[in-house]
């Protein structure tokens, strides 16, 4: 059973825009199945934490990932840091009221989620939102961290993908219904933004770019035209390049701005986000004037494809911080 939609093993998913859209109609379509329902939509606290195995990954994570980020705890019941650590999410869970969804998953019945979460060592904790996989921690961290983590990422849910959480009652039996919360009314740059999904599901690079474009002149700060631009610019560029010469290039001039500009691109859209921004720190390095700022700008327009609050991004602007000055 291979999870669906997901970004294993830190893969950056370039269709996160439109996950992030059709995350956003998955959660209003339940709320108003809710309301006709008649339903509160509130949960118990006891529903906030939850076993998850390999039969029941696809409905209990993947799935409710469109509504509430799902925050996964891999664990053993022979692992001693699991046993401090896995208190602690469960408290936060009912702490936190509903903004996160814990999922344990206990390793040894599960072997195979394992390996596809490339998990190397345990605890490991992971987030899935609107069904793309991101690492949070691994190891018995502090709590203040973890509360960090958890903030960033509930942050990140909301702004990015219009997921409020869930609602939770203290009086709810264990198993009620999701949330019947208002619906999100439409904004205005909506009907740009789908028109940009639509062209990229279509194959027409050019389109998205020029949706986003539109919404970015009328709207400069928003954040997913933003990210769309940055990812439908990427694959523009990397359409047509043959990635063997563009790798041998790359290897013959280890201090050629464009060669090792375009080797990124194409690290970037493998899934290698480290190799990529590494190559052009290090590029960065090696360079000067307007070949410099050509490497720079390009880093720059990578940490957009990421995200801001990708923890990768945080480490990789204070090692170009480094190559700069």
């Amino acid at each position: 059973m291979q999870p669906r939609n997901m970004s294993m093993s830190g893969v950056v998913d370039l269709a996160a825009v439109k996950a992030a859209q059709e995350a956003k109609t998955k959660a209003e379509q339940a709320r108003a199945e809710a309301a006709r329902h008649g339903g509160t939509g509130a949960v118990s606290p006891a529903d906030l934490v939850i076993d998850v195995d390999e039969a029941g990954f696809e409905s209990e994570v993947l799935q409710r990932s469109t509504e509430v980020p799902v925050v996964i705890d891999f664990w053993a019941e022979w692992c001693e840091p699991c046993k401090q650590l896995s208190p602690v999410l469960e408290r936060l869970a009912v702490e936190y009221g509903g903004r996160f969804l814990l999922a344990k998953i206990d390793v040894d019945a599960n072997q195979m989620l394992m390996q596809q979460f490339g998990v190397q060592g345990i605890p490991a904790v992971f987030a899935v939102v609107a069904g793309q996989a991101l690492p949070l921690f691994q190891g018995a961290a502090g709590e203040a961290q973890i509360r960090q983590t958890l903030d960033q990422l509930v942050q990140v849910a909301e702004e990015r993908f219009g997921l409020t959480g869930l609602v939770v009652d203290p009086e709810a039996q264990p198993g009620a219904a999701l949330p019947a919360a208002e619906e999100r009314p439409a904004g205005p740059h909506d009907a740009a933004l789908e028109a940009a999904v639509r062209a990229l599901d279509a194959g027409d690079l050019g389109g998205a770019v020029q949706s986003y474009k539109n919404v970015l002149a009328e709207d400069p700060g928003n954040t997913e035209a933003k990210l769309g631009l940055a990812q439908a610019e990427l694959l523009q560029r990397v359409q047509d390049a043959d990635p063997q010469k563009v790798r041998q290039d790359a290897a013959d001039k280890p201090g050629d701005a464009q060669a090792q500009i375009a080797a990124a691109d194409l690290d970037l859209v493998g899934g290698h986000v480290e190799d990529a921004f590494g190559r052009l720190i290090d590029t960065v390095r090696v360079t000067a004037g307007d070949d410099r700022d050509a490497v720079r700008v390009r880093l720059l327009e990578l940490f957009e494809v990421v995200g801001a609050d990708d923890p990768r991004v945080t480490a990789a602007r204070r090692a170009l911080a480094r190559a700069l000055f």
